[in-house]
């Protein structure tokens, strides 16, 4: 199973697939997520799921990000659907990382968006002084007329429309033990208060950067060596925690199928 491109999306496609994905990473590394997220997201495909990865660019109006994300990922699935799934009908889940999060969240209350729930991973809602350090300081000589310093909406705004406004019932929303950088609880209680009991708060152990990375497989020779095992022994203990995320993402997504991804 190869990545292919489509309409500016990176696209894997699983020989008999199951239900379609809709991936936007993280601010910084959203660029080219079949290589920032490549382990977590092949994972996915390999259990059956369309990965639909759309890459983009940070900017300040995070409302036009999601309009452009979501015109992109609907492009592909017209492609998709009229060459490979021959018009069948699939569930579409969104999944989102950090700054991806709030573009799902935006898209779930702003536009008319199918979608049978959401995984919501490490939300991210600061001010644009708090997301980039730096911002202040390039525009601390221009006036407020000539540069606005603040994401279009503001993390108050967000808050608002998505509590007034975001229509995607079913939800996974994801914490990890030591993260210190995402706002995943307040989100939770906003979410749960919407949609009593469609909403599943989980709790991991990791990091803000557990979702990132790419598969490092271990190559054994002709024969099993001690070498080998102690590869591979490395290979599993570096990735603990992106599996417990992976088992986590899928269980949601399958109960019946989780036990067949070991």
């Amino acid at each position: 199973m190869d990545w292919q491109e489509i309409s500016g999306n990176w696209i894997l496609v699983p020989k008999h697939p199951i239900a379609i994905v809709h991936f936007l990473g993280g601010a910084f590394v959203a660029t080219a997520p079949q290589l920032t997220y490549r382990r977590l997201l092949e994972f996915l495909a390999n259990q059956g799921y369309i990965v639909i990865a759309t890459p983009f660019v940070n900017t300040f109006d995070h409302v036009e990000i999601a309009r452009s994300v979501l015109g992109s990922f609907e492009r592909a699935l017209q492609t998709l659907r009229a060459q490979m799934l021959q018009n069948r009908y699939l569930p579409i889940y969104g999944m989102g990382h950090s700054m991806g999060c709030k573009l799902h969240l935006l898209i779930g209350s702003l536009f008319s968006a199918e979608r049978a729930g959401n995984i919501l991973i490490s939300y991210n809602n600061y001010s644009a002084r708090e997301a980039v350090p730096l911002v202040e300081q390039f525009t601390q000589f221009l006036s407020p007329e000539v540069f606005s310093v603040e994401f279009t909406p503001s993390p108050l705004e967000t808050q608002h429309i998505i509590s007034d406004r975001y229509e995607i019932r079913r939800n996974l929303v994801i914490k990890f033990s030591n993260d210190t950088i995402d706002q995943t609880l307040s989100l939770a209680a906003v979410l749960e208060q919407k949609f009593p009991s469609m909403v599943t708060s989980c709790r991991l152990t990791g990091s803000h950067l557990t979702p990132l990375g790419p598969d490092l497989k271990w190559q054994t020779g002709q024969s099993f060596t001690p070498f080998d095992a102690i590869g591979q022994w490395m290979r599993q203990e570096l990735y603990r925690e992106l599996q417990t995320l992976e088992q986590t993402i899928l269980l949601w997504l399958d109960p019946l199928s989780a036990s067949k991804s070991k």
